[in-house]
């Protein structure tokens, strides 16, 4: 019997379900495209109405559940979107214990205390080179400003990424984009959240969906408004990480009862 059109059917631990956030407003956003090549709109932050983003965002996480499902926590090295993590995810009003981020611009510190962990990495940055305000400040530098997130995975302190006049291509920004899909499935988190950008979630997001109905492709692909939160749930069907299961359960025999029959076909 050939299956239900449309259905698949996977091992729970071969899924995996990641809350893709776009970041918040930030300035350069307000100002166009056209001035991102500015310096002054270097690693740019996000703006007072990208707060009340924020805001409502981190409302939402913890109205639906999210808030406690949520294992680990995946942030772009920008300031932008590492605001907006650390405002949406992370612990309520400062307590005595390293803060997801200090006190900045006019922002109250907030709390690492009952939030997941956070981590940064390089491979979910937004397109690299040529913009300004997609240039990063140095890791010590936002050492300072985020004492508790992670930033061991990243190699160096100042950004050898980004280039004043090569801008990353569509190709290589979707390479990128797969790369971290794949690094991943590589944690053993199953609920993870990715901070991140519109232009890595477009073109990285676009490799997905073919085999599905144009109406699921697009709600898979469509791109983000800021402080977006979009959950998905990625499967590994290629045997990419060898995961194994901690819910499955064999079935054991008790001690002097029956075999089942060796068709298995009625076993009642």
């Amino acid at each position: 019997m050939d299956p239900a059109p449309g259905v698949g059917l996977y091992p729970l631990h071969r899924c995996k379900t990641i809350h893709l956030v776009r970041h918040a407003q930030g300035f350069h956003n307000v100002a166009g495209v056209k001035d991102h090549r500015s310096p002054d709109f270097f690693d740019s932050q996000i703006t007072p109405l990208g707060w009340d983003q924020v805001n409502n965002l981190r409302k939402h996480v913890h109205s639906s559940g999210l808030s406690t499902s949520i294992e680990l926590v995946v942030v772009s090295p920008l300031l932008r979107t590492m605001q907006t993590a650390v405002g949406v995810f992370g612990g309520e009003s400062y307590v005595d214990v390293p803060p997801l981020m200090a006190e900045n611009t006019n922002r109250p510190p907030i709390s690492s205390l009952n939030s997941p962990p956070f981590v940064a990495m390089e491979l979910c940055r937004e397109r690299l080179g040529v913009n300004w305000c997609d240039k990063r400040r140095s890791i010590s530098e936002y050492m300072t400003l985020f004492p508790a997130i992670d930033f061991s995975l990243i190699e160096s302190d100042a950004d050898t990424l980004w280039e004043l006049d090569v801008r990353e291509t569509d190709e290589d920004l979707a390479k990128r984009g797969l790369n971290f899909m794949k690094w991943l499935w590589t944690r053993e988190e199953r609920e993870i959240a990715v901070v991140t950008h519109s232009a890595l979630l477009l073109h990285t997001l676009a490799a997905f969906g073919d085999d599905c109905h144009s109406c699921v492709k697009n709600e898979i692909c469509k791109p983000f408004n800021n402080c977006e939160l979009r959950p998905l749930v990625i499967v590994d069907r290629s045997m990419i990480a060898s995961t194994s299961t901690k819910t499955n359960y064999g079935g054991k025999l008790p001690r002097d009862t029956d075999a089942p029959s060796v068709d298995g076909d009625d076993k009642n």
